[in-house]
């Protein structure tokens, strides 16, 4: 029997990503919508919209004349109780008083000052500022509003660090862990590659669609990822970097095994595969069965039989990446149950 024309590749040693894909949002790290401490109205705007501040830098300013008036009396009638407090211990030095005085002139000494100190710290929270650096968000109030400790003034949100924020089915719940690594890419940023590290797995399974919240910390230094953001991510959960990989074109599904033909002596030889991570094109081989640099047949395997004679023609395949980066799980996350 003539030799059969066949398309060969050759099996190389490659390193493969085993990932979860799933789909997020990006999330601030410290969000928050800022309130009063003290009731009164709006006298200064110390920020503008979308601006972005340190921590403690003052936001708004609440009209502070009635506690200036307070602190005022407090501080003389603390004055006045000092005086008191130094006259009661002369006389104790003299004879001319009794522990009792000393002990009450003491008592209105230190609730004068507690007064006072109580009026000096509500005086300073009329100015309310930033509890941590960020950028802020849409103004809700003006001046001359009248606010109170329900009335929301602004909103401020971290935004580097940030979170990029997604879930998994629990199917993988021993697959997870502090430290991996998360790659993803942002619709609103299409070709830009992000990633970060996990730094949170939450340890309950969230009903009804039974899947695992995930955090990973991402740097943000250019404040191009923004809170809401849709990301499609993949978690990497295994790392093999001296993995056998085939031409996807080589994979022969038959009667639920996969085979794949390698040109041995000339000869066909059919072997049974198991199949691990799947690339762009290419899939990883597991558990033996191919060893690197076998030629493996990637084009006219319709009418081999083990022993056919082969006339091999060599075809160029090229991984995509060398770190396997395009890899997912042969079990693509689905998205949670919304019914």
């Amino acid at each position: 029997m003539p030799p059969m024309p066949v398309e060969v590749a050759a099996a190389i040693r490659d390193t493969v990503v085993d990932a979860i894909a799933a789909t997020g949002q990006i999330e601030a790290v410290q969000s928050v919508e800022l309130r009063p401490e003290v009731d009164g109205r709006i006298v200064d705007i110390l920020v503008r919209e979308g601006q972005e501040v340190g921590a403690g830098t003052g936001l708004f300013k609440v009209d502070d004349a009635e506690l200036k008036a307070q602190l005022a009396r407090a501080e003389a009638d603390r004055d006045v109780a000092q005086r008191n407090l130094e006259r009661t211990k002369q006389l104790m030095a003299q004879n001319a008083s009794s522990q009792a005085d000393l002990e009450r002139a003491d008592a209105g000494y230190r609730s004068a000052q507690a007064s006072y100190d109580l009026l000096k710290t509500r005086l300073d929270r009329t100015i309310v500022r930033a509890p941590f650096a960020g950028l802020v968000g849409r103004r809700l109030v003006s001046i001359g509003s009248y606010v109170n400790a329900q009335t929301p003034l602004i909103s401020l949100q971290s935004v580097n660090p940030q979170h990029a924020s997604f879930q998994v089915p629990e199917r993988y719940a021993e697959r997870l862990n502090r430290g991996q690594l998360v790659s993803f890419q942002v619709a609103a940023i299409p070709g830009k590659n992000f990633s970060g590290e996990v730094i949170f797995v939450d340890p309950v399974v969230e009903l009804p669609g039974r899947t695992i919240l995930i955090k990973a910390r991402v740097p943000n230094p250019e404040h191009r990822l923004q809170a809401g953001m849709f990301i499609e991510a993949r978690l990497a959960t295994d790392i093999r970097p001296n993995a056998i990989v085939v031409p996807e074109d080589a994979i022969q599904p038959v009667q639920g095994s996969t085979y794949v033909w390698v040109v041995k002596d000339g000869k066909a030889d059919r072997r049974q595969v198991t199949i691990g991570v799947r690339t762009a094109g290419w899939a990883e081989i597991q558990g033996g069965g191919i060893e690197a640099g076998d030629q493996v047949v990637v084009g006219g395997a319709e009418r081999l039989f083990p022993g056919a004679p082969l006339m091999p023609q060599v075809v160029e395949r090229r991984r995509g990446t060398a770190t396997g980066a395009e890899s997912t799980a042969t079990k693509p996350a689905a998205p949670p149950d919304k019914r």
